[in-house]
């Protein structure tokens, strides 16, 4: 199974002590489910609307609001999304603001995540931005918070979801608390949280020097293969577009780096790495979470207008991440601005991913290094800068325990950041394990820098973006978008298409931000940012198309972006399928998006189809699938079982006897391109497998015994007959609800709110980006999170699929009606005209000004 997410983790522990009241109370936790199903119909008073309001459901509950003022369409976003998401809204500002342990209780990870999140500031952060946004965009987050204190007040917990009355079977007199605008604003931290950029592939670096030569670390982290896959932009835009310009730093040799890191110092490091690794995934990290999105001129469609394609590539949940949703102003005018419609989060105000009536956009992860980790040399509560030591920064923060007793945390910052290895009880001491209890003898911690810790108004950049009319009111929109950094690919009514990476990034002096570095000397700093006009940026590009798929941005990619890009496996197979087409439609781009063909499989197969086997009928018979196999993996191909568990077991006889535990080969994209630069060589030190000492194998000897291997394998799981095999019977999707849906939750709770599994097709580094992780098994681990497909040409003829619905509400007949559609590659129709949402209804609330 899979790594649990640490959230489940953490709930799981508090939900398994319900198990000897569980069989009793499944009765009355069914019943109270329905008791927090929202009304859909009818009318109802609403405090604080100057005017009625006017929602409007399809036939998967998706609302689209209609209102005459900005203040009051924000007030029904608030409300309607607390009518279908609150728990979820709940859980995530616990979160955000490190409070997890007052709404769970007693639970290790718990408080462990409360430690680091209170160490990293990011609420005191999202405090600080409030009153740095705009007059609108403040009015606009107030009023949102209005109409989801409209809807939960006077609410019992359990009339607001089923997770309360679960949990205050353990741990009663839960209180709900006002919805703030701060609440909001924390999700955007979280957010450029968990898509920020390479911190774990930096430290995963240091912690490999301690027993890896410089080269052999360089092989697990080869250079972009721009001859082979194209960088989103090409030499023509770059030509005709604004793009990086001079600046980058250049890079310090990476032996000087690591030379002042001492053993404790690489402790410190491991022990950092626990500790961000305690922050819950929201969104997800690791290989699979990325991006696809595409636009084509109009010269490609079969309309003569541009089409937009996006599809975020996350971490699986129900319910899902997103929330579809329209929000209208009946007269659009400078006083109400808005006509949008798109993906939005539940929590935070606007459309983050979406159209309006003239523009439409979608984003990817940019990924910038916009972290870096410094090596701090204290002695106490002082550290060393240039030769001089200052005291630290710190600040008494405290942690309530919902039925526990206080915890006090001590969280201590220098000038690069807070210290990471102070966080947690079993990292405290990193770094001191040879001061030989002198207490003048310097020890080791480690300090963050990102970017997000400073104060930013990337809200205001969602509104703007939201009410943009062309190309130039786009980019300035845009240019506040400071984090996450992300690509921006755009299309319009008049008939253009571009792209545009903004965000906040640091400009490197002395390093090039792919190590750790350290922290004593002013050598090694961020001297400023990259201005926004010299960030990457084109319109109407000569080749017609822009694809962007989380790869290198341009040919000759300045080193402060970033080094470590996808490797552009899904990106340049997007592009084989747009390059020289015409007359595409909306069902086009929709099939692109579900498209499974393997890019490494035609590099490794004729290896594995040459790989003598005459000696061996029973692996033979398996070899025998990969041939007239064309490289793409639906759920039901036995070749696509067998070449997966060929290249899992590549990972493991390969890899993973040098890597350690707690860092082997995922098997995504960046493997695919170490696996085919080692192809070439039969022998190199990866091939020969340190766990048989007194052998030295070579890479067909490795190759050789991935499949034999494979083949067992798979005839355990799947049966001895190889013709009989499946993908999706390997490669499945377990929709798994946090909190009530962990393991050791009793079974009729998590039967009622867990969907799954589903089989799948698709897989890590395809565009059709199903990821799994190599080192734990087959189950899917980040999914398309959404799909959407916007036509320029008739904005209702647009289409759009959620991963699971838009209810929180298990038992909701919104809660699970649309994974069918996502899981088969198919969308629904999207209306956005008043008529065609008008048409397309099937429940109307009106929402009344109420005292």
């Amino acid at each position: 199974m899979a790594r649990l997410n640490p959230i489940v983790r953490v709930l799981v522990v508090v939900c398994a002590a319900l198990v000897v009241v569980a069989l009793v109370a499944t009765i009355a936790v069914t019943t109270v489910v329905r008791r927090s199903f929202p009304d859909r119909g009818g009318d109802v008073d609403v405090p604080g609307l100057s005017a009625p309001v006017t929602v409007l459901r399809d036939d998967q509950g998706v609302p689209q609001v209609y209102a005459d003022t900005a203040d009051d369409l924000f007030a029904a976003q608030g409300y309607v999304q607390a009518q279908d998401r609150f728990f979820e809204m709940d859980l995530r500002r616990h979160i955000t603001a490190g409070r997890l342990s007052e709404l769970v209780g007693e639970s290790k990870d718990a408080l462990d995540a409360d430690k680091v999140v209170r160490t990293l500031g990011w609420r005191r952060v999202a405090e600080q931005e409030l009153p740095l946004l705009s007059p609108s965009s403040r009015q606009y987050l107030q009023a949102y918070a209005d109409g989801v204190n409209a809807y939960i007040s006077g609410r019992s917990t359990s009339e607001l979801g089923v997770e309360y009355a679960v949990l205050d079977l353990q741990l009663p007199d839960y209180h709900v608390e006002p919805w703030t605008p701060v609440d909001s604003l924390a999700w955007l931290k979280a957010m450029a949280w968990d898509l920020k950029s390479n911190y774990d592939d930096e430290i995963t670096r240091a912690r490999l020097s301690a027993y890896l030569s410089t080269r052999r670390i360089e092989q697990l982290y080869p250079p972009y293969p721009t001859k082979d896959h194209a960088p989103i932009l090409s030499e023509a835009d770059t030509a005709t577009g604004s793009t990086v310009g001079a600046g980058s730093a250049a890079a310090v040799p990476s032996g000087t780096v690591r030379a002042a890191q001492a053993p404790s110092g690489r402790s410190a490091l491991a022990l950092a790495q626990k500790a961000l690794a305690s922050v819950p995934e929201l969104m997800g990290r690791g290989d699979g979470i990325g991006s696809n999105s595409w636009v084509v001129a109009g010269s490609m469609t079969k309309s003569g207008k541009p089409m937009l394609a996006n599809d975020p590539h996350l971490s699986p949940a129900i319910p899902s991440l997103w929330y579809q949703m329209g929000l209208h102003c009946r007269t659009v005018s400078a006083q109400c601005p808005f006509d949008v419609a798109g993906f939005t989060f539940s929590g935070t105000p606007g459309v983050i991913i979406g159209h309006n009536a003239r523009v439409a956009w979608g984003f990817t992860n940019l990924a910038p290094d916009v972290t870096d980790l410094f090596l701090e040399r204290l002695v106490g509560d002082k550290v060393e800068y240039d030769g001089r030591y200052t005291q630290v920064e710190s600040r008494e923060e405290t942690i309530k325990v919902r039925g526990g007793d206080d915890v006090p945390l001590t969280v201590r910052t220098t000038r690069h950041g807070p210290l990471l290895s102070d966080v947690l009880d079993d990292v405290k001491d990193a770094g001191r394990d040879y001061r030989d209890n002198d207490a003048e003898a310097p020890t080791y911690d480690v300090a963050l820098s990102w970017t997000a810790l400073s104060p930013g108004r990337t809200a205001d950049a969602i509104f703007a973006i939201d009410t943009a009319t062309d190309w130039p009111s786009f980019r300035a929109a845009a240019a506040q978008f400071e984090v996450p950094s992300q690509n921006l690919v755009y299309a319009d009514v008049d008939g253009n298409i571009g792209y545009q990476s903004p965000g906040k990034v640091p400009v490197r002096e002395g390093f090039d931000g792919r190590w750790p570095v350290p922290g004593w000397s002013s050598r090694y700093r961020w001297a400023s940012y990259v201005p926004f006009a010299q960030m990457p940026s084109v319109e109407n590009p000569p080749e017609g198309f822009v694809v962007t798929a989380n790869q290198q941005v341009q040919a000759a990619d300045d080193p402060y972006l970033t080094q470590d890009w996808s490797y552009g496996y899904r990106s340049q197979r997007i592009r084989d399928l747009l390059q020289g087409r015409t007359g595409l439609t909306a069902a086009d781009m929709a099939k692109i998006q579900f498209d499974n063909r393997n890019g490494m499989a035609p590099t490794l197969v004729p290896l594995l189809l040459a790989t003598d086997l005459s000696d061996d009928a029973f692996t033979r018979e398996a070899q025998q699938l990969l041939k007239g196999w064309n490289y793409t993996q639906p759920p039901d191909s036995a070749a696509a079982a067998y070449y997966n568990a060929v290249w899992r077991n590549l990972m493991r006889l390969g890899f993973d006897d040098e890597l350690g535990d707690d860092l082997q080969a995922d098997g995504g994209d960046r493997w695919f391109q170490v696996v085919t630069t080692l192809l070439k060589r039969k022998s190199d030190p990866w091939w020969d497998n340190r766990a048989t000492p007194g052998a030295i194998e070579n890479r067909d000897e490795i190759v050789r015994q991935a499949m034999v291997s494979a083949r067992l394998e798979l005839t355990r799981q799947l049966g001895k007959d190889a013709s009989r095999w499946q993908w999706g019977r390997l490669h499945r999707l377990e929709l798994e609800h946090t909190p009530l849906g962990g393991p050791s939750v009793p079974g009729p709770i998590r039967a009622m709110v867990n969907r799954g599994p589903i089989e799948l097709g698709g897989g890590s580094g395809l565009v059709d980006a199903t990821g799994w992780n190599a080192a734990e098994g087959y189950e899917v681990t980040a999914v398309p999170s959404m799909r959407m497909v916007v036509d320029l040409s008739d904005l209702d003829k647009s289409t759009w699929v959620n991963l699971t619905g838009a209810s929180g509400h298990a038992y909701d007949a919104h809660y699970d009606d649309q994974v069918d559609h996502w899981a088969t590659g198919r969308s629904y129709p999207w209306p956005f005209t008043q008529a065609a949402v008008k048409d397309a209804s099937s429940d109307e609330l009106t929402l009344k000004p109420g005292s």
